[in-house]
This record gives C-alpha cells, structure tokens and sequence, in this order.
C-alpha cells in the first residue's frame, strides 16, 4: 500500500500541479483583497453590522443551491474547459464592480448581486479543481497537494488583506476591484498551459439522479459526513470576519488599513500552520488532530471577543488561522484518502457546501447576534458555541477520533450493490 502519510512538498515535484498552485497563489491575493474592498464599501455605505452580515447570507444561497450540481458538473464535464469557463465569470463580476465604482454607479442592490453571482461560479469551480487534483499528482500525494494549495492560498491572504486595505485607504476601491479582475486571467493561462487531458468517468446516472447518488455514497460514510458536519457547526459559530470593520473602526479603533492587519492575521497563522503541516507527515489519526485543533480555533475567537489590546488580538486570530489550517488539511486528508475518484467532484461539492455555507451562514449569524448583544459578546459566545459543538460532533460520530489512515477505504464506503462503480477515468499525467 502506498504511504498516505508523505511529505506534502513532494506533490510541487509534478508540472501541472505546479501550473495550478501558483496561479491559484496569485489568484486567492486578489479574491482576498477584493474581500476587503467589499467589506469596506458596504460599511461605509450603510454603517450597518447586519447590512454586513447580510453579504454571508448572499454567498450561502448559491452554495446550498448550486454547490451540489456544481459537483455534477465537475464529475461529467472537461474539468480545464469548465475552469476557464468560470474564472472568466469571475472576472466579469469583480470588472462590473470596478466600472461602477469608478463611475459613481456602484449600489447596495448591484454588490448583492455581484457577489451573489460570484457565490454561483465559485460554487462550479472549486469542486471542479478539487476533481482536477488526482489527473494532477499521483494518489499517494493527494493529501500533499490538497496541504499545499493550502498554505499558497494563506500565504496570498497575508498580503492580500494587509495591501488591500492599503489600496482601498489610499488608491481607491476600483483599484483592489480591478487587480481582482486581472488576477482571474492568470488561472486562465495556467489551466491552458497544462498538459494533462483528464477525461471523466462516465456517469451512471444524470441530474438530479446522480446528485441523488452522490448523497447516496456521502451518508453510507459516516466518516466523510461526520468530519463535514463538525466543519459546518465550528465554522458557523465562529464566523467573525464580516465584523471586522466593526473592530478595526469602534473597538480597536485603527481604520481601514488596520483592518487589513486584522484580517491577515489569521492567515498569518494559518500560513505557520501550513508550513508545518507541509513539512511533517501525516498524523495516523487526522481526525483526532481535527478536533483538538477545532478547540484551540473557538478558544482563541473566544479571546479575540473581549480583548481590547491590539497585539493581543492579532495573536489570538493568529492562533485561530493556525487552527483552521491544521484542521483544514487533516480534513482533506480523510477526506481524499478516503473518496474513490468517481465521486470526487460530488464528495468535493459536498464539502463545499459545508466549508462554505458554514461561514457564509455564519457571517449572518454574526452580524444578527452582533446587532442584538454587540460585536463582543458575538464573538465571545461563538468561540464557545464552537466548542460546545465540536465536542457534540465527536460524541455522535466517534470515528472522527478513530480512524487511522492506513485503515482500508473499503471499510468506510458504502456496499457496492448500493451505488454502482462507473468505469474508470483515463487521463494522461506529467510528472516532469
């Protein structure tokens, strides 16, 4: 049997895979600075926490409705084509906001739109590159891989937020739109640079059937269900970026380009978590990791809430990135070791809509509970409803802490009679 447990760095070894994780680097610096443009406008606009945590609520509907045929798509369609496709969509919302910006146009109404329609694509693409990844590296470094693109996109979330809100205090909004705009391009030529030809399997069922089937083989696996579902909870409670402005303007009281030190400080710490989780091999128990790291993450949002020092709360958001990084990994761990490659654009959707919905969801969860009790109190209960949940979680599906990564996925997945294997995917890798 393969080593799951290798060293993640070993996946850069491989062409393509590089091609895609360093245009998604620069990719995720734009959609992160982007973040904080929209952050900014809106609360400069409406002065509103609910307003604010209403741009949650806006990028959840289209991952609970679109999230799982964006699975179907990425399991039936040319998964380069379909990648282009939706960067150029995205490239599209962040020039419309932009143009409008710049031309005095730009409204409440037109950035719900944009970023609900943004939400869509995104719902399309991301289980599509998940998809993509095993036509990329060999199964072997799946876990490496998934580690890696990880660490690129924290490491672009440092200076994404902190130049982003830069720009957006001294250049202007349409500045940190447009640089978002150009940074789709790059993704775009990467997907049209690489080699690989991966063709999907065929599929048994089609629409709702096969999304249906995709369910089907989720629920056989309490494991994959089990780590999604403690993600959703932990995330939904301690959703807290959407209160950021609140933070950096009222309590801390350090402006906009203080509020792109307060959003990247949790990719600081994630980006020291990455580092080490890239560097070591996988712990035998993933999940084990997963919920120890869940309650570091709440405990430090809790100490986020009531702190009132600025180091100390960039310390506590950089303990929290740390702990969303390591739980982030050791879930695609279980989650890729686990999921034959008939499902895995399915299985990736499915997780999405967790991963996603969860802080989106939770954003306006946030920003509800911070319009009733205040942005403290908000975050403050948060990150002990995020403990309280996790422990919940683990209760209610003790394989989380006890599945071993040399354990055999057969034992995890469903019955074969109950959701019939596909022929398999062909594809052509290069792994100069």
């Amino acid at each position: 049997m393969a080593d799951p447990t290798r060293r993640a760095y070993l996946a850069l070894r491989h062409r393509d895979y590089r091609l895609l994780w360093s245009a998604n680097s620069i990719s995720a610096f734009g959609t992160q600075m982007q973040r904080v443009a929209v952050g900014w406008q809106v609360f400069v606009l409406t002065h509103d926490p609910l307003q604010l945590g209403l741009l949650g609520l806006v990028r959840f509907f289209p991952v609970l409705v679109v999230g799982l045929a964006g699975g179907v798509i990425a399991d039936r369609y040319d998964r380069r084509r379909t990648l282009v496709t939706t960067q150029l969509a995205l490239m599209l919302t962040s020039a419309t906001l932009a143009i409008t910006t710049v031309n005095g146009s730009i409204s409440m109404p037109l950035i719900y739109a944009m970023t609900f329609l943004a939400a869509c694509v995104s719902a399309i693409s991301n289980p599509t590159q998940q998809a993509l990844l095993p036509a990329l590296v060999p199964r072997r470094e799946l876990a490496g891989a998934v580690t890696l693109g990880i660490l690129a996109s924290q490491t672009a979330s440092i200076t994404g937020p902190a130049i982003g809100g830069i720009i957006v205090g001294h250049g202007g909004l349409a500045i940190a739109y447009g640089l978002d705009a150009l940074s789709f391009a790059v993704v775009i030529g990467a997907v049209i640079l690489m080699r690989v030809h991966a063709i999907p399997a065929p599929m048994t069922t089609r629409g709702i059937g096969a999304i249906k089937e995709g369910l089907r083989f989720l629920w056989g696996v309490p494991i994959l269900l089990g780590v999604m579902a403690i993600d959703f909870v932990a995330t939904f409670f301690g959703a807290s970026a959407t209160l950021m402005p609140i933070f950096a303007d009222e309590i801390l009281r350090i402006g906009a380009s203080g509020l792109g030190l307060l959003l990247s400080a949790p990719a600081v710490g994630a980006v020291l978590g990455s580092l080490v989780m890239s560097a070591m091999r996988v712990p035998k128990r993933p999940g084990l990791g997963i919920v120890v790291a869940i309650m570091v993450y709440g405990s430090c949002l809790a100490g986020f809430g009531v702190s009132r020092y600025l180091p100390l709360s960039l310390l506590l958001l950089a303990g929290s990135g740390a702990a969303d990084a390591v739980s982030m990994a050791l879930r695609a761990t279980i989650r890729n070791l686990i999921t034959p490659d008939h499902f895995r654009g399915r299985v990736a959707a499915a997780h999405s809509t967790f991963a996603m919905g969860g802080p989106q969801l939770g954003e306006f969860e946030s920003g509800l509970i911070a319009s009733w009790i205040g942005v403290s109190w908000a975050v403050l209960s948060g990150g002990l409803l995020t403990m309280v949940s996790c422990l919940i979680m683990v209760r209610k599906v003790p394989t989380i802490t006890t599945y071993r990564v040399d354990d055999d996925p057969a034992i995890h997945q469903v019955p074969p009679e109950v959701v019939k294997e596909p022929a398999p995917a062909t594809a052509v890798r290069d792994s100069s």
